[in-house]
């Protein structure tokens, strides 16, 4: 006698994966189309964060641009972000460039002359330190690894009284060296190069060079230093936009104005306002500081097709 199988066939996992498939790709067609999903929510969040950085970040420009353009009474009695009664911007370049017998011209050099010397030299010497410390194989290595480190987490500040008081004892103060010196050590140029040439260096072109008979000078400068190039080029914008702002150094270190950098020179303008009899030149001091920003502008923008295109070299490398 049969009897009846009253019993529910379970589904298979198959078919289970297969239901919770559908059910999962409806629910993500639903929120594409409504637009309502996670996804969605966190670009909205992205969006607005990357708005208040952006505003963050150009609102100090802004005022320069817009004080720029003010004489000193507009500057004192009118809205900081926004534009005064008249347009004196040209009139204002031209009493920066020409006040107290062109001084401004004068920290400009200076600059100059520290940016290139002591960010130039950085750079350089950051490049073959990194670069000797990831190819090469030798005692100590480790040691020289920890220094490195140690160097990178001191603060710049911390080292500038000690600093001072070693190049005083050996005559240094008050003249270019006590500035140009201490900018071309870069631990952090140093460290970025030697972990870059690890991996955009390979091994094997260097050993291929070396058996064709190159040596070490030549193989680093017509081989590696092009592979180096993107790492070349962040360590140079590090340097010198650190030189550039450097500010607490040249002020412990230089007495005369002569030797003043931008830095120092336009915060000596700004406190002749403190003085009892003193003429206050605060529309100065902002398009002084609206120039002093436009070569490191014109520098970023020089460089950034050599910075974009090494970074894309090495995303498609092997």
């Amino acid at each position: 006698m049969s009897t009846l199988d009253t019993r529910t066939t379970a589904p298979t996992v198959t078919e289970a994966v297969t239901t919770r498939g559908h059910r999962g790709a409806g629910r993500t067609r639903a929120s594409r189309t409504t637009g309502r999903g996670p996804r969605a929510r966190k670009s909205t969040l992205l969006l607005v964060v990357m708005v208040v950085i952006t505003v963050y970040s150009l609102l100090p420009l802004f005022y320069l641009v817009v004080n720029a353009t003010k004489s000193q009474d507009d500057l004192l009695s009118t809205f900081g972000l926004w534009f005064g009664n008249g347009f004196s911007l040209f009139q204002n370049i031209g009493e920066t460039l020409t006040y107290n017998g062109g001084i401004y011209l004068r920290w400009l050099a200076n600059t100059v002359l520290y940016v290139v010397v002591g960010a130039g030299g950085a750079t350089l010497l950051a490049t073959v330190a990194g670069y000797g410390m990831a190819k090469f194989r030798f005692p100590g290595r480790r040691a020289v690894f920890a220094i490195v480190l140690g160097a990178i987490a001191i603060p710049g500040t911390a080292l500038a009284v000690p600093t001072f008081l070693l190049f005083s004892s050996v005559g240094l103060t008050n003249t270019p060296w006590a500035i140009i010196l201490p900018s071309l050590i870069s631990p952090f140029g140093m460290y970025l190069i030697w972990t870059y040439a690890i991996d955009a260096v390979p091994t094997e072109v260097i050993e291929a060079a070396r058996m064709d008979g190159a040596g070490e000078f030549r193989i680093f400068f017509t081989i590696a230093l092009r592979l180096l190039a993107p790492g070349v080029v962040t360590v140079l914008l590090f340097a010198v936009v650190a030189t550039w702002n450097n500010y607490f150094l040249p002020l412990i270190m230089l007495s005369d104005p002569n030797l003043y950098p931008l830095t120092v020179g336009l915060n000596q303008w700004s406190a002749q306002a403190q003085g009892v009899s003193a003429h206050p030149i605060y529309n100065l001091v902002v398009t002084g500081s609206l120039l002093t920003i436009i070569p490191i502008v014109v520098a970023f923008l020089f460089l950034q097709r050599s910075w974009q295109s090494g970074l894309a070299a090495g995303s498609v490398k092997a």
